[in-house]
């Protein structure tokens, strides 16, 4: 597969890339700075430089002609800024759905976030307020695309190394996961079509990815 990774210097789609060149596909991580380009290439990838905030969907469509698959990883991250969380984590996935139509990409696997959809409340502080709107409101675009879809929604995001198991279905207790497991999950879910049309809560578990992918 010629798969495009939106936010590709991200945490989870650096643990995804080497996963998915191991195995043969095309991974082609969209950067905004010439040195992640230069990393990214080294792990065997193929970077493409784009701007999430500054492009259109046109720009987006440039780069996803000719692709399989699209994983929108990206995040503004902690920087504090609730206006990021809206140009990057919802008008940035939004613009990728969007070129994913314009250049006939159908699959299209998005990582959001657990517990987006609970209402917010006042005590919320507004960056994070932000944040969760931002993932509810792109995810429900999404479902909405037309596209073949697949959402994941993890749980509280660790850097431990990955275990190979979790618990995987609409609804699970919160909990903490490697991101190394996110990716695995990401890089499974690309290869199974019963993943199509899913939207999936994500901790670490007992049941092997594949396993769990192939039976949520």
């Amino acid at each position: 597969m010629r798969v495009v990774v939106v936010g590709g210097h991200g945490k989870i789609a650096r643990l995804l890339a080497p996963l998915l060149v191991a195995r043969g596909d095309v991974v082609v991580p969209l950067v905004r700075k010439p040195e992640h380009a230069d990393e990214l290439a080294a792990l065997g990838t193929q970077p493409a430089l784009l701007d999430i905030e500054a492009s259109d969907a046109d720009d987006f469509a440039a780069v996803l002609t000719g692709a399989d698959a699209v994983v929108f990883a990206a995040g503004a991250g902690a920087d504090g800024r609730a206006d990021r969380k809206r140009a990057v984590d919802l008008e940035g996935s939004l613009k990728s759905q969007d070129g994913a139509r314009l250049a006939g990409v159908r699959r299209f696997v998005q990582i959001s976030a657990i517990g987006v959809d609970e209402p917010i409340t006042d005590d919320m502080r507004a960056v994070w307020a932000a944040y969760v709107v931002a993932k509810r409101d792109a995810d429900e675009a999404l479902r909405d695309s037309g596209l073949d879809w697949t959402i994941l929604r993890p749980g509280g995001l660790t850097d431990e190394p990955g275990t190979g198991r979790v618990r995987l279905a609409e609804h699970v207790e919160r909990g903490t996961v490697p991101r190394a497991d996110v990716a695995e999950v990401v890089a499974a879910a690309l290869v199974t079509d019963t993943s199509i049309g899913r939207q999936w809560e994500l901790v670490s578990g007992d049941t092997p990815v594949a396993e769990a992918v192939a039976t949520a």
